[in-house]
């Protein structure tokens, strides 16, 4: 329990426990078949999807700055924002603009390092947690938002690319996840680069389930449709969200941080 004499300090941002990844991998998954439902199924095209994704990201953003705590459900609509958001950017770059996976992937690094070095030059670190500060959380949740995108662009470059189907795209990226948790734990490589790998690869980790769920049988996939997986993984972020917001309200009886 929390003492009168034990300094509460204020926090907006996830906590990064196995609860963390697993969440990130389901609304990864979210993310890329409820990206495609709304271009693709609904055929609604990539500008009109980013314009709508993006007007969802942005009203659960404001919510999530105007917040003094981290709520959960309000974090993890943020996230599911942005991998929405990132599937369409990433779609739009590619099929639209006609740049090509390896340009836009090249791209979105390049944003998502200057993001990083804005960042660190502001604050001297990239600790991501905890987060009170609303400046920095604008930098935190700009940098998840090119990490999603680049996630997305990977995943699409491996099929694209090397012709891999969507299960071997996901064992790639699965080896790389397994890989970054290892140096983690066997060597004293900095936590934050590793914590930036493993956000980047389980984006696409996560967006394989969802094409393999989406995509035709032809083309190695289950052909369930964009609308059903994504109720499938509505509802096992609800199950995921009920055990983060158990978490949280132990954590703001037991800890010292103000979640």
């Amino acid at each position: 329990m929390i003492s009168a004499t034990t300094p509460v300090q204020l926090n907006k941002v996830a906590k990064i426990t196995l609860i963390f990844w697993l969440m990130k991998i389901v609304a990864t998954t979210l993310g890329e078949t409820l990206g495609d439902f709304i271009s693709m199924t609904l055929n609604l095209g990539y500008t009109v999807g980013i314009a709508v994704t993006l007007s969802f990201f942005f009203v659960v953003l404001l919510a999530q700055l105007s917040v003094k705590k981290y709520i959960p459900v309000l974090y993890w609509s943020v996230i599911i924002g942005t991998t929405t958001l990132g599937t369409e950017i990433s779609d739009y770059i590619d099929r639209t603009l006609h740049l090509g996976y390896t340009s836009g992937t090249i791209l979105l690094v390049s944003c998502l390092v200057l993001t990083l070095l804005l960042w660190f030059r502001k604050y001297k670190n990239l600790e991501v947690f905890p987060i009170a500060n609303k400046q920095k959380e604008i930098y935190y949740w700009t940098a998840i938002l090119f990490s999603n995108s680049l996630g997305t662009a990977f995943g699409d470059f491996l099929g694209d690319y090397f012709g891999m189907s969507f299960l071997q795209g996901a064992f790639v990226t699965g080896g790389v996840i397994l890989v970054i948790v290892l140096l983690h734990y066997l060597t004293k490589i900095n936590h934050i680069i590793l914590f930036w790998i493993a956000f980047v690869f389980t984006r696409p980790f996560g967006a394989t389930f969802g094409d393999f769920l989406t995509k035709p049988l032809d083309k190695g996939g289950l052909h369930l449709g964009t609308l059903e997986s994504s109720l499938v993984s509505v509802g096992v972020m609800i199950v995921l969200l009920l055990i983060a917001h158990r978490q949280h309200k132990l954590n703001a009886c037991d800890g010292s941080f103000e979640q």
